[in-house]
C-alpha cells in the first residue's frame, strides 16, 4: 500500500533527486536552467510550501509541492484554489498508480480546506503527468495559460470541486 505523508529532513536530498531525474532526464527541463536550483531545493519548497512524498514499504516513490494561494510556490492559485507543482514520480514505479495516487491526495487535501478548486501549471510534452490529471477530473483553462519566461508557455489545468 503506498503512504502518502509529509517529507521528512533526512529524505531532502533524495527528493531532490527523484525530481531532477524527473524533469531533467524527462527532458522537460535543461539541465542548465536556472529552474534546476528550484527543482533541487526541498528544504526550501517543505519551509514555505507543503512536501508530500509517496513511499511503500520504506521506498521514496513520489513527490509533490502543494502551494498555498500568495504563497512564493504559488504561480497560478486564486483565493479558494490549491495548487501542487513539481509532480515527480520514481522511473522504476511509472505507470503503477503512484502519480494519481499524489494528485488525488492533493485533491482530498482541498476537499477538506473547503477549496473550490486545485489547479497545476504543466507542459504540452509533459504527456504521462497530462494523462493522470485527465484521468482526475482536471480540464485545461486556455485564458490561464501563461508563459514564466519567454518561449516556455505553461497550460493550467483545473479540477473544480463540488
Amino acid at each position: 500500500m503506498i503512504e502518502i505523508r509529509e517529507v521528512a529532513p533526512d529524505e531532502y536530498e533524495a527528493v531532490a533527486d527523484l525530481t531532477l531525474i524527473s524533469y531533467v532526464g524527462g527532458g522537460h527541463v535543461d539541465a542548465h536552467s536556472p529552474y534546476t536550483v528550484t527543482l533541487k531545493d526541498t528544504a526550501g519548497r517543505a519551509e514555505k510550501a507543503t512536501v508530500l512524498v509517496a513511499e511503500k514499504d520504506g521506498t521514496l516513490l513520489g513527490s509533490v509541492t502543494i502551494a498555498e494561494p500568495g504563497s512564493p510556490y504559488a504561480d497560478v492559485a486564486g483565493p479558494g484554489e490549491l495548487e501542487f507543482r513539481m509532480l515527480a514520480v520514481s522511473t522504476d514505479v511509472r505507470r503503477q498508480g503512484v502519480g494519481s495516487a499524489l494528485v488525488r491526495h492533493v485533491v482530498d487535501v482541498a476537499y477538506e480546506r473547503g477549496d473550490h478548486a486545485v489547479v497545476i501549471s504543466t507542459q504540452s510534452d509533459m504527456e504521462d503527468a497530462r494523462r493522470i490529471y485527465e484521468r482526475n477530473g482536471f480540464v485545461v483553462d486556455p485564458e490561464r495559460s501563461w508563459e514564466p519566461v519567454p518561449g516556455l508557455e505553461l497550460t493550467v489545468l483545473v479540477r473544480e470541486l463540488a
